[in-house]
């Protein structure tokens, strides 16, 4: 029996993700990238079921990028707020 395979594009939409966020977390390594089929001039991930599957089990691990960027500059703020900055006193007139 010949297993199922799906593009890139049909695999993010199996998962409920755009096309670009699973290129951008193969890119970064946080998830598995499937074998490239060369076709053509072009190469193409081909994806099983069970490639799914196991990228469905990462994602809850994977951090949210909006949620850490807001975390960083909370830290920064708060890091900020501990040492205040010098200011020059005001001259009177």
């Amino acid at each position: 029996m010949q297993m199922k395979q799906y593009s890139t594009r049909e695999a993010a939409e199996k998962l409920g993700l755009h096309l670009v966020t699973i290129q951008t977390y193969i890119a970064e390594g946080k998830i598995p990238a499937p074998p490239l089929l060369k076709v053509g001039k072009g190469k193409l991930r081909i994806w099983t079921d069970e490639d799914i599957e196991n990228v469905r089990k990462i994602l809850p691990t994977i951090a949210n990028g909006r949620k850490t960027r807001y975390s960083k500059l909370r830290e920064k703020q708060k890091a900020q707020a501990q040492s205040p900055v010098p200011r020059k006193p005001k001259k009177e007139k």
